[in-house]
């Protein structure tokens, strides 16, 4: 079942260690166990690769929907290796029960929450991983990408070239909230964990979020390390 992805990633790692100079900082961060989401800024499509190997555990991924339009066999890939489409016009059910079912079962999910990519800094969050967050309570992974934004393509997966940093942050949850949260509610909370990925890029990365910080809501949302 996981033989396209660890083969995908195998595959990556050679070429990242024969093209890049790539570090991973933080990968002790990664919780062992349980429903995970990782939520990275997003610069290249060439992200998801990066994120697949830097990453101690099976990842899946929530992509665009036309991505999947090509060819039947690069839909066979994408499925295999964990991608499933996302419709970014609107509020995707299908894809919202897709990520709930797998978190349910202690799986990892990866969401980009710029929902495109940004290479000139990070820019203003959907609120979708919020709600995902939220009713499912699962823990949140932020990471931060830096040296992506030159790659222009997905065939760069072939040839990753360049300072290639992906720094892991330490995960945290959300508070319970009691009763349906208003926009308002969501909106800050989104931008609570969008300043945590912030926080862990350098300031030209930072984009919108950009000398707001975290520290003063760590207390909060950090994680219990005792029940990870």
């Amino acid at each position: 079942m996981n033989f396209i992805y660890n083969l995908s990633n195998v595959l990556q790692k050679i070429s990242l260690r024969l093209f890049a100079n790539w570090q991973v900082v933080g990968r002790e961060n990664v919780p062992e166990v349980g429903p995970l989401i990782i939520v990275a800024n997003h610069q290249s499509n060439f992200d998801p690769a990066l994120l697949a190997p830097s990453i101690p555990r099976r990842i899946r991924f929530l992509a665009k929907d036309s991505i999947f339009q090509g060819p039947a066999i690069a839909r066979w890939f994408l499925k295999e290796y964990g991608a499933f489409p996302l419709n970014r016009s609107g509020v995707d059910v299908r894809a919202h029960r897709w990520a709930i079912d797998q978190l349910r079962h202690d799986g990892v999910i990866a969401i980009f929450p710029e929902g495109t990519r940004s290479q000139s800094g990070m820019k203003k969050a959907h609120i979708g991983v919020t709600r995902l967050a939220l009713t499912t309570q699962a823990t949140i992974q932020p990471v931060g990408i830096t040296g992506t934004e030159r790659f222009g393509t997905w065939m760069r997966v072939f040839n990753p070239t360049g300072r290639l940093t992906v720094t892991i942050g330490q995960p945290f949850v959300l508070p319970v909230i009691e009763g349906r949260p208003d926009k308002a509610v969501l909106e800050s909370l989104t931008d609570m964990i969008m300043n945590k990925i912030a926080d862990l890029l350098p300031p030209e990365y930072q984009g919108i979020y950009r000398d707001k910080g975290s520290d003063e809501t760590d207390g909060y949302f950090a994680k219990d390390q005792s029940t990870a």
